[in-house]
């Protein structure tokens, strides 16, 4: 099979095209323009094309078998900041992707955000990110209905394992608290501290996001653990002082997954987050 993964040198996406790439009868294709991503994650056996989603077209010469389409612009509260960024990513970027797959009837793995189920108060989008991702799941959907495009689209929740962002703005809860702890900083815990947040290891993530990509068919595949934990309970269980800070716009305050479809095809959760921050504990 040809599989092309956008975002494919970036966390999440680095680690699927390594899972990808170990059956010799794929041939995997990784698209990304390193805005986030970086060579560093590059994984032996994949053909690695610099290039924007709006793109793709351009980028894109062969006609693959499957999309995953990870190459998003995919932080929340920074989304305020970078909202030309996340348009142009998350809106042109991925209408074109979408466009690319109807057009040669391929099948598209979305990653979507179960930020789209969060609204504020006032019946609005929490963030420009979430609303991005909620249009496009919405867009996908009409497109199987307008144009039959063959779809599947994946909810992941609080990823965290190797290669995950651990220094500057981008970086992820659990990666950030691993650098804290090293240089023996306090740990920031976002006010209130009580928001949950289910975290899921990048191994489980992949399991599920290929077992989708082979049988999924439609909405509502949520890839996360069902355990929640508070910030201040993940902070607790690696130690040390920690730091309450200023709450910010576009948090969620819940923590729950929704997994029933993707446990139908088999998928479960194999790691605990408890255990990832002992065993880092026992080696630092």
């Amino acid at each position: 099979m040809k599989i092309l993964v956008t975002g494919g040198a970036g966390f999440i996406g680095s680690h699927l095209c390594e899972e990808l790439a170990k059956d010799r009868n794929n041939n995997i294709y990784s698209l990304d323009n390193y805005s986030i991503g970086t060579p560093r994650n590059h994984v032996d056996n994949v053909t690695y094309i610099k290039g924007d989603t709006a793109d793709i077209k351009h980028n894109i010469v062969f006609v693959p078998d499957v999309v995953y389409h990870l190459g998003e612009y995919s932080r929340v509260e920074q989304s305020f900041e970078d909202i030309k960024r996340v348009w142009s990513s998350n809106q042109k970027g991925t209408f074109e992707v979408i466009e690319f797959c109807r057009e040669h009837n391929v099948k598209l793995v979305y990653a979507g955000s179960s930020t789209k189920f969060a609204i504020s108060e006032n019946g609005s989008d929490l963030s420009p990110y979430a609303w991005t991702k909620a249009r496009n799941t919405e867009l996908i959907k009409n497109y199987n209905n307008w144009f039959g495009l063959s779809y599947a689209i994946v909810y992941f929740y609080n990823v965290y394992g190797g290669r995950e962002i651990s220094d500057g703005r981008y970086s992820t809860l659990i990666a950030l608290f691993k650098e804290k702890i090293k240089e023996k900083k306090p740990l920031t815990v976002v006010s209130p501290g009580t928001q949950k947040r289910n975290f899921t290891h990048i191994n489980d993530i992949i399991n599920g996001l290929i077992l989708v990509g082979e049988k999924g068919v439609g909405d509502e595949y949520g890839i996360g653990c069902n355990d929640s934990y508070s910030i201040l309970e993940i902070a607790k269980m690696f130690g040390g002082k920690i730091e309450m800070i200023p709450e910010r716009q576009g948090n969620r305050v819940d923590g729950k997954v929704m997994t029933s479809k993707t446990l139908e095809l088999g998928w479960r959760v194999k790691h605990s987050v408890g255990d990832y921050i002992q065993d880092f504990l026992k080696t630092s």
